[in-house]
């Protein structure tokens, strides 16, 4: 589900005060919602939050890497830096 599709049927006092637990504006709720903005990434985990994951912050932000965040399987190689400034991978998986 997306935020257009989560909002929509909520009355004017339920997005009023979803937008509040999100710390947020309806305003701008609907600016991400309609896709004229993107949230920062603490409105995104707030709105993955507050819908209880029926928006997830992967849809909403897929230029940051949520799986190494979340320390899933999807981030299975973490390139760390080496001493000597050689890079070496982390097996995560």
């Amino acid at each position: 589900m997306n935020l257009h599709d989560y909002i929509k049927p909520l009355d004017k006092p339920a997005l009023e005060s979803f937008a509040a637990r999100c710390g947020t504006t309806v305003g701008q709720l609907k600016q991400v919602a309609y896709g004229y903005r993107r949230p920062g990434a603490a409105l995104a985990i707030s709105i993955e939050r507050e819908t209880s994951r029926s928006v997830v912050c992967e849809d909403m932000r897929p230029d940051i890497d949520w799986a190494y965040l979340r320390n899933t399987t999807v981030a299975a190689l973490i390139p760390l830096p080496h001493a000597e400034g050689h890079g070496r991978v982390l097996e995560t998986a």
